[in-house]
């Protein structure tokens, strides 16, 4: 045992504070004392795709090893998952994609409640203050097909969690790990708990860097990153169906862009949680669970701290920018469980308002002189939600899943003025001004499992109405449909409805499945970025594609997988492509493995992208014209050195292939990038990584 513990003792000495050191020690210890009997055994494997688990579900481990490079936030997991893709900023914090729908048209969740960005151009994305390992499990439903986890979700829900800890008697478990790789990538990551019958302390910490990246030509992208989180949960379990968790985590951070005209030099983030869980009611009500959160983002952009201002651009001058967002939300559920029906009803409510301030950065005051650059808030948005969703098992092998949800969604403009394309100051026509709307959401699926073979099939249909958010109603500058007075103004909230079919196979050797979908979308916003200033717009929208799978051990040590995915969408008001669709993409997958080692193969090939809107697109990226496909190999292994301890590493991009992605900003002029260019991704990368668990 005293051979696994070094290499974590190094691990966690390397740049956690003081105090986050002293608990890993204790946690250590403890651990030690009680290995025995809380083993967890490692499996020697590198994740490249991550499967279709049930009808329209994914479930992952966040924790396992994966390639390309193990992630650094949330969107950078997600494009493991067929369908998912990300709008690509360099080298960290892009945004996440499902399915070719954006921002708050895919639900992300982190413990229930969201942690909302700041940036009015999403350079701060709600995926980018997720670091996934410090998380046990990720849920992913597919589409409008599940009304339970909040408003709007027309593309999906994607949920990371933390499981509560249990312990029959006073012991602990451990989980660290270190990853070293090409760019100066260094993470590390340490989260432990210990506790007894009656509660658990659990803490998570994590750190990642890297410097900018090469890409295939060796040419530097301004990429580089360096961000940390820190997360503590302290629970009482008073009997086995009772759980009490507060949870509260600070973060904070810095990223390059070459694809934006400042850098990102503060990401701080703040969360306070509550959990209340009692289960095994007795009789037919059998659960209740309530959740509270706060999520506050405090986000600063500058072009200065991480480049030196272009005197040839529009912000020739040390500039900085600062705003931030306080999110308050709750739900409240109940679940019923009779003979052949599972019912889950409740309430949830959410609150966020937000605030900026800009400035001309001064050496002799700063830009956080409140004096001088007072905060001033522009917009404060409520959700009050109530919800019901069923499960209803008609026969042995048929069930029908349904729910139906109302929203009373509501936005107030705060702003007196804002800043027009010319760099003067507007007076704005709504402020003081209130909109809200009411948003019914509701859906039907039916599955079936055959009784010949493992087989599921299901068909489902669904219908969402979301609201604007925040970057749709109150992004700077941001003009409205024609006659309206601006965006706050004129956009309606969009109106979904989309069919979804599929197939579901799972046997001892062979797990196969197939998706496909088809929507029509009224009020489809749309940002058009042609003219003076960017407009949004309505317009209506067709949307269909699908996904496929399998993964197949064709030999006792040998194991093939491959993933198709294609997203299609058409603006039917125009005459056009829908923008920011990303193209077919398949994803082949070879590994073997024997004993306590594996070696592995991940084969990426991504079709050219010839349906496009030039300039077109959303609040963040629009369509640059058309792209090149291309095709990256890359390799992998693992070796379990003990139950306990797992080593993997990899090659990604092995013969270090200039590419880029479609889904893409176009680089900045500051950087040596003329106008319209995609930034390319990653030449060749190396990475190991150690993974312990005690």
């Amino acid at each position: 045992m005293s051979v696994s513990f070094v290499p974590c003792a190094v691990s966690v000495r390397a740049r956690f504070p003081l105090s986050t050191l002293a608990i890993a020690c204790g946690l250590c210890t403890i651990t030690a004392l009680h290995a025995e009997e809380h083993v967890h055994e490692l499996p020697p494997t590198v994740i490249t795709a991550i499967q279709q688990s049930s009808p329209l579900t994914v479930v992952a481990d966040p924790k396992d090893p994966r390639q390309p490079v193990p992630a650094s936030d949330a969107a950078d997991y997600l494009k493991t998952i067929p369908g998912f893709s990300a709008i690509r900023s360099g080298g960290s914090n892009s945004d996440p994609v499902l399915r070719g729908m954006f921002a708050s048209r895919l639900l992300l969740l982190t413990d229930g409640g969201q942690m909302l960005g700041a940036c009015p151009g999403r350079m701060d994305a709600p995926s980018s203050y997720i670091a996934p390992e410090t998380y046990d499990l990720l849920n992913v439903t597919k589409g409008p097909q599940t009304v339970i986890w909040g408003p709007g979700a027309s593309a999906g829900v994607v949920r990371f969690e933390r499981e509560p800890e249990r312990f029959g008697e006073l012991g602990a478990r451990l989980h660290a790990s270190v990853l070293a790789g090409s760019n100066g990538r260094f993470d590390r990551l340490l989260d432990g708990a210990v506790g007894d019958e009656q509660g658990y302390l659990r803490l998570m910490a994590n750190r990642s860097h890297s410097d900018d990246y090469d890409n295939g030509d060796g040419d530097t992208i301004g990429s580089r990153w360096d961000k940390w989180n820190t997360d503590v949960a302290l629970g009482w379990t008073p009997d086995p169906d009772t759980l009490i968790e507060l949870s509260a985590g600070r973060g904070d951070g810095e990223a390059r862009y070459s694809g934006r005209g400042m850098d990102g030099t503060q990401f701080r983030r703040e969360s306070l949680g509550l959990r209340i869980e009692r289960s095994n009611l007795g009789g037919a009500l059998d659960k209740v669970e309530a959740r509270v959160y706060y999520n506050y983002a405090d986000h600063i952009m500058d072009n200065f701290r991480l480049r030196v201002p272009d005197p040839s651009s529009m912000m020739a001058m040390p500039m900085a920018s600062q705003v931030d967002r306080r999110t308050l939300g709750a739900r409240l559920a109940a679940t019923w469980k009779w003979h052949d029906l599972e019912l889950i009803a409740g309430v949830d409510a959410q609150r966020s308002e937000h605030r900026g301030r800009r400035s001309t950065y001064s050496m002799m005051t700063g830009y956080t002189d409140a004096d001088r650059y007072p905060w001033s808030k522009d917009a404060l948005m409520h959700n009050y939600g109530a919800f019901v969703e069923a499960t209803w098992s008609l026969t042995e092998g048929d069930r029908l899943v349904s729910g139906v949800r109302v929203d009373r969604a509501s936005a107030k403009d705060y702003r007196q003025s804002f800043r027009s394309m010319m760099g003067m100051d507007k007076v704005n026509p709504t402020a003081g001004e209130t909109r809200a709307e009411t948003l019914p959401s509701g859906f039907v699926r039916y599955e079936h499992d055959m009784a010949s073979s493992p087989t599921t099939l299901y068909v489902g249909i669904g219908h969402v109405q979301r609201f604007p958010d925040y970057w749709e109603l109150f992004s700077a500058g941001l003009n409205g449909p024609a006659g309206a007075l601006n965006a706050f103004d004129g956009i309606e909230p969009e109106k979904t409805t989309q069919f979804d079919i599929g197939v579901q196979y799972q046997d001892d050797k062979l797990q196969a499945w197939a998706s496909a979908y088809a929507g029509q979308v009224r009020d489809y916003i749309l940002f058009d970025y042609r003219g003076m200033g960017t407009q949004a717009d309505n317009v209506d929208a067709r949307i269909m594609g699908g996904e496929l799978g399998m993964a197949y051990a064709f030999a006792s040590n040998w194991k093939a997988d491959a993933t198709l995915a294609y997203a299609w969408g058409k603006n039917s008001s125009d005459g056009e492509a829908l923008p920011q669709m990303p193209p077919l993409e398949a994803r082949l997958g070879l590994s073997y493995q024997r004993d306590d080692w594996s070696i592995g193969a991940l084969w990426r090939a991504v079709d050219g992208q010839g349906r496009v809107a030039e300039g077109r697109g959303n609040v963040v990226g629009r369509d640059l014209g058309e792209s090149a496909g291309f095709a990256v190999l890359s390799l992998n292994g693992a070796y379990r050195v003990s139950r306990q301890v797992k080593l993997s590493a990899g090659v990604d991009n092995l013969f270090d292939k200039q590419y880029a992605e479609h889904l893409n900003l176009a680089g900045n002029a500051g950087f040596g990038f003329p106008a319209d260019t995609r930034i390319d991704e990653p030449g060749r990368t190396l990475w190991a990584k150690v993974d312990f668990d005690f």
